[in-house]
């Protein structure tokens, strides 16, 4: 194909991408704009929100170089609300999830067995597409096993920063552990995250797989 062919392909393609992302965006503006409204505390909210603050820059400067499919940038922004929404209320708080706690006598708001889920869901799917379109590894049982072992070490590092950020801050850093009083909490969130991780290899794989095909 013609250099100048090649460019002509690509501006159309961002062209014909920019609605999606501008539909991604104004979503993405709004839930933040909400969460950063009188959260419970703002303190933990930067805490919580700061993987999107972190994650924005990013996707924005690999754009160009580096667009991933869409079926990825729809689960980021889904994991991105997820992160607001915990950060305005803290994940123990969770209004719908302790209307659940109480209506079926549960012993914890669950909401953040949510996040914790969705911590190894959408890494996992992210780090499956990096591992695939670089030719690290092909498909089958070592891709499923390395993208489960990427999004395990993802969720212990960031029980790692939750305890750093604890022993930094002391007290005020409680609501952003979540704990609720469970002893093997940072085990069961890494243990959903697991879990997450599988579930999403298992689901999208083969629809990742067509959107890979036409990048």
């Amino acid at each position: 194909m013609h250099i100048s062919h090649i460019h002509h392909f690509n501006h159309h393609m961002t062209f014909n991408r920019r609605p999606f992302f501008t539909i991604l965006l104004l979503m993405l503006t709004a839930v933040f704009v909400w969460s950063a409204i009188s959260p419970s505390d703002y303190f933990t909210w930067f805490l919580e929100v700061a993987p999107v603050l972190i994650a924005l820059p990013i996707l924005y400067y690999t754009y160009q170089t580096f667009p991933l499919t869409r079926l990825l940038y729809v689960l980021i922004l889904g994991h991105a609300i997820i992160l607001m929404i915990g950060g305005h209320y803290t994940y123990a708080e969770v209004p719908a999830f302790n209307w659940l706690r109480d209506t079926f006598e549960l012993s914890r708001n669950y909401y953040d067995r949510v996040g914790h889920f969705a911590q190894g869901f959408i890494p996992a799917m992210i780090a499956r597409e990096i591992l695939l379109r670089n030719s690290v590894v092909k498909k089958g049982p070592w891709l499923f096993f390395i993208v489960c072992s990427i999004a395990l070490s993802i969720s212990a590092f960031y029980e790692l920063i939750e305890w750093w950020v604890a022993a930094a801050s002391g007290t005020a850093a409680e609501a952003f552990l979540g704990t609720q009083g469970d002893v093997w909490d940072t085990q069961w969130d890494m243990f959903i995250a697991l879990i997450g991780a599988i579930v999403a290899q298992l689901w999208l794989a083969k629809l990742h797989d067509q959107q890979l095909q036409t990048l």
